[in-house]
């Protein structure tokens, strides 16, 4: 049995504005019927694959769990990260999870990446057994099929031969344009994937001869770590005074046993729009029009639309890319849309809330986005889950009206509780302990209109919360 190992974490700065540090790219569906982080689940999944572990952190444990639900894993492992390392401590920390079994195989994959061909997929993991079981590390490559500069690139020590593993030279950083083209006429180097298969003793023993640091915090995250509801919560002093680094630079840059695996070119790391633009299949005009987008007489042009009350057209367009969000617009060149990183930087320094934070906040029971926000009042669509509960709480500067759109709501306002069905409504005064949870099978919506000096969701008193949070 294969150990699939997931990392679910991401800053979200490469896809804005689809894509933001509070909802990453990993939670959307950018190519059509379900999210990367779904269809990574459903790429190590099924025979020969025992039930996941999945890395993530605080903010994304309930996102996490319901996609991975939505995705019928109900015995996968979600495990919460204290605080963002980078990958070493999380791949050492898998490891020493599956310790009981030193020869047991783990395959370590990112969950953001799109591999159109599962099953070729499959088959360069399976290409890769018989060398990882034999002591080596195992990573995976792209044959390159251009000259890419946003990749890191595999130093086979002979030519990539397609379903065998080769041994591996190094590695080599992302290269210059003139570069990129040696590297890849030279028939030698593959995109570095980021995945990794190895058994549990080999990646331990990579740690003790050139990470030792990491392993006792790690360890003793591992050991006083607790379940929480559905997760598992490393123990987060420990897990905080692990020193962040990539397990590329932390280990396999120093270890010596590494092989590598040739993997066909479908695979992509949707690193920026450029490279969604490519996965989507441009039609014979080069044109990509995701939702309500419309492109007329365009060429070599990406539009998307996420908003189902929007409307995206293009006239004329050359290289351009658009995504247009109900709170945010991108408009750029598809050659420079690497530089997207550079907009959420001015965007955090003009400290605007759509650098980090989704219009449609989403919460263990369900979500709510607004839709008018003004002096003194708001308006927010609230969806919550069919068994959904929200905690029982109060405000201290702001009173509530609900009104039921869709769906049964059980209130309770005070001491008394009722149930409200559709065009039903009911008004909870400032200060007043409250709550709303969704008895029925289907989503219940309602609106809600907030009116008061401060609006702001710290604005909370918490009494009692089925899902554990705080404050």
């Amino acid at each position: 049995m294969i150990h699939p190992v997931v990392l679910c974490g991401g800053s979200g700065t490469r896809l804005w504005p689809s894509s933001r540090a509070a909802y990453p790219k990993q939670f959307i569906d950018l190519l059509g019927g379900r999210s990367l982080f779904q269809a990574t689940l459903a790429r190590l999944s099924g025979e020969g694959f025992a039930a996941p572990i999945v890395l993530t952190n605080a903010d994304f444990r309930f996102i996490a769990t319901e996609q991975v639900a939505a995705a019928g894993l109900m015995d996968a492992r979600v495990v919460i990260e204290p605080a963002p390392r980078n990958t070493a401590p999380a791949v050492l920390t898998a490891a020493l999870m599956l310790a009981d079994d030193p020869d047991a195989l783990v395959l370590v994959a990112p969950s953001d990446h799109a591999i159109a061909d599962a099953k070729g997929f499959r088959r360069s993991v399976l290409a890769g057994v018989e060398a990882a079981q034999a002591g080596r590390i195992v990573t995976f490559g792209v044959v390159p099929t251009r000259a890419e500069t946003a990749y890191g690139y595999l130093d086979l020590a002979s030519a990539a031969v397609m379903g065998q593993a080769v041994p591996l030279r190094g590695f080599v950083e992302k290269p210059d344009a003139a570069r990129a083209a040696e590297l890849v006429a030279s028939g030698h180097h593959l995109w570095n994937a980021g995945i990794f298969l190895f058994r549990v003793r080999d990646m331990l023993a990579a740690f003790e001869a050139h990470a030792p640091d990491m392993i006792a915090p790690c360890r003793a995250a591992v050991d006083g770590g607790r379940q929480d509801l559905g997760f598992f919560r490393l123990a987060e002093e420990p897990f905080k005074s692990v020193r962040a680094a990539s397990v590329d630079y932390a280990v396999m840059e120093k270890a010596t046993n590494l092989s590598a695996v040739p993997m066909a070119s479908d695979w992509s790391d949707l690193g920026s729009w450029d490279a969604l633009w490519q996965a989507a299949g441009p039609d014979g005009a080069g044109v990509v029009a995701q939702g309500n987008a419309h492109a007329i007489g365009c060429e070599r042009t990406f539009l998307r639309a996420e908003e189902p009350s929007m409307q995206l057209v293009g006239i004329g367009l050359k290289n351009i890319v658009a995504v247009a969000m109900r709170d945010a617009v991108l408009v750029a060149d598809l050659d420079q849309s690497q530089r997207v990183r550079e907009a959420v930087v001015a965007l955090q320094t003009a400290r605007a809330a759509q650098a980090t934070e989704y219009p449609r906040y989403y919460r263990p029971w369900g979500w709510y986005e607004t839709l008018i926000l003004g002096d003194r009042f708001q308006v927010k669509r609230i969806m919550v889950k069919p068994g959904g509960i929200l905690s029982l709480q109060s405000h201290h500067h702001r009173a509530e009206h609900w009104v039921v759109v869709a769906g049964t709501a059980e209130v309770t306002v005070g001491a008394e509780k009722k149930l409200l069905t559709e065009n039903q409504s009911v008004y909870i005064p400032l200060g007043e302990v409250h709550r709303m949870a969704n008895p029925g099978k289907v989503p219940m919506f309602l609106i809600e209109v907030q009116t008061g000096s401060y609006l702001g969701e710290d604005d909370i008193v918490r009494y009692e919360d089925v899902y554990n949070r705080a404050g």
